[in-house]
């Protein structure tokens, strides 16, 4: 029987799939359920400005993905600086943190409470690393953690760090500690140490989404379909094999069938719309998995120079904002006008809470005002701007995922011909580059019988930004990179 592949989502790890499917001969068909493909690696675009949802960095440590970003798009890359700092307590920290740029900037008595702090915890840490708290506090101190920790992913997450599992801190926290970060500062090592690659990213003129739309083109090129406007409703199966995708566009409903299907929409959505139903207790756990949506309120400045960091970390609890692009300094075709700045706040919230709800134009003067508030552009008029929502954006790693997540994963293993891949699909915080894996890896176990564990590839691999170099005295050390 010919193959015939259904992709459900065109995000990264769904472009990538179709295009691992399509190169080897399969017939396939992508579908999409908004009007942009992407994801929320997507370009946005407002009268001529664009804008990155979420900020999408091309840089990875698998070949795998380099070389596929290359074949589609050539040597178009731009080759961009890179600098992102936290803006605490009114002043701005390099991140990722270096331990004397930290110490200045704190001061000798919050500096002295942060190494007592820090030699309280190796006396008597936490026996247990269930938690984030428990996780960052054991290796950095709790006051170092109350620091740069505590307050921006309490505004990411929504829950308090004591709900956060450590799994995430483990996942996302590079493994350097505060007296190493400060041993290497006073007595830089000798020989080889881990430096991350900060100084520089690869990234596309306007945006990571005109990566995506080149997937497209090259996919339509090989006789292969990308439905827009079109998701996935119903999921048609025969025991442990998945028949079929019954899709609905602009009301109208088709059934798609496949011998192959393949998944990126989050599984809080997707195991509900399998027929026959799966057991009661995969659905209940589907209905348990929980996700933090965000939304960017885009400020056009008439202001051509407002900051040179790519973004912001906003540390402070006193304003709701929780990051700060500016699309200028991730490439200046972003912005038509180089006597203006777009910048984009974004604010982490939950579909329906007073924050999502609030209209635009009450989410365009809040941005203002805390713009104004936290120093950053004091005086720059706002000339215009618009609010972007964006659904589903983190799968939360709270306390009753991971068993919640096991009892999913083990009724998916069980389908033959089935592959959830990307962030959603497998409820992993993954970045650009391990959601393109997923899909490589997952198109391999369909294809040729190989047996990759998709939902371990973000542990597997490695995630951080990192080398071994020789030293650089002069160089920065770094504490974290989350």
């Amino acid at each position: 029987m010919e193959r015939k592949a259904v992709v459900i989502g065109a995000g990264p790890a769904g472009l990538t799939a179709g295009w691992e499917l399509a190169r080897r001969g399969v017939s396939v068909e992508v579908l999409e359920k908004d009007a942009l493909v992407g994801g929320i690696a997507r370009t946005e675009k407002y009268k001529e400005y664009f804008f990155d949802i979420g900020g999408h960095r091309f840089f990875t440590m698998v070949p795998e993905v380099e070389e596929l970003w290359h074949e589609w798009m050539g040597d178009q890359f731009l080759l961009r600086p890179r600098l992102s700092r936290i803006f605490y307590n009114g002043k701005f920290f390099h991140y990722p943190l270096q331990a004397m740029d930290a110490i200045v900037g704190l001061g000798f008595w919050e500096s002295s409470r942060i190494i007592l702090s820090y030699l309280q915890a190796q006396l008597w840490p936490y026996r247990d690393e269930e938690t984030f708290e428990q996780w960052v506090s054991n290796r950095f101190g709790r006051r170092l953690y109350e620091v740069f920790f505590k307050t921006y992913t309490e505004k990411v997450w929504g829950i308090p760090c004591s709900e956060i599992r450590a799994e995430w801190a483990a996942q996302r926290i590079k493994g350097l500690t505060l007296p190493a970060a400060v041993r290497n500062a006073l007595f830089p090592p000798k020989g080889e140490v881990i430096k991350t690659l900060i100084e520089e990213f690869q990234y596309q003129e306007r945006g990571p989404g005109m990566l995506w739309e080149r997937v497209v083109q090259l996919l339509e090129e090989r006789g292969s379909v990308v439905h827009l406007q079109t998701g996935a409703v119903r999921l048609l199966r025969d025991q442990r094999r998945v028949t079929g995708v019954v899709v609905r566009h602009q009301g109208s409903e088709r059934t798609m069938d496949a011998t192959d299907v393949f998944s990126t929409m989050p599984l809080s959505e997707l195991i509900p719309m399998f027929e026959p139903a799966p057991p009661e207790e995969v659905l209940a756990a589907a209905r348990g998995l929980r996700y933090r949506d965000f939304l960017t309120v885009v400020l056009i400045l008439d202001e051509a120079d407002i900051f040179s960091d790519n973004w912001i970390y906003i540390h402070s609890p006193n304003v709701r904002v929780g990051r700060i692009q500016n699309f200028k300094n991730w490439s200046p075709a972003m912005v038509p006008d180089a006597s203006k700045t777009a910048l984009g706040l974004e604010y982490f919230c939950d579909a329906g809470d007073i924050l999502w709800e609030m209209p635009d134009e009450d989410l365009l003067d809040l941005g203002a005002s805390e713009l104004k508030q936290i120093g950053i552009a004091q005086d720059a008029d706002v000339l215009d701007g618009v609010v972007v929502r964006q659904l589903k954006a983190y799968p939360i790693y709270d306390s009753h995922y991971g068993e919640l997540l096991t009892v999913i994963k083990d009724w998916i293993m069980g389908l033959e011909n089935f592959e959830t891949l990307g962030r959603n699909g497998l409820h992993k915080y993954n970045n650009q580059d391990h959601s393109m894996l997923t899909a490589i890896l997952g198109v391999r176990n369909a294809l040729f019988g190989e047996d990759n564990d998709l939902w371990e590839v973000n542990t597997e691999r490695s995630y951080h930004e990192e080398v071994r170099v020789p030293v650089d005295k002069s160089g920065p050390v770094d504490i974290l990179d989350a």
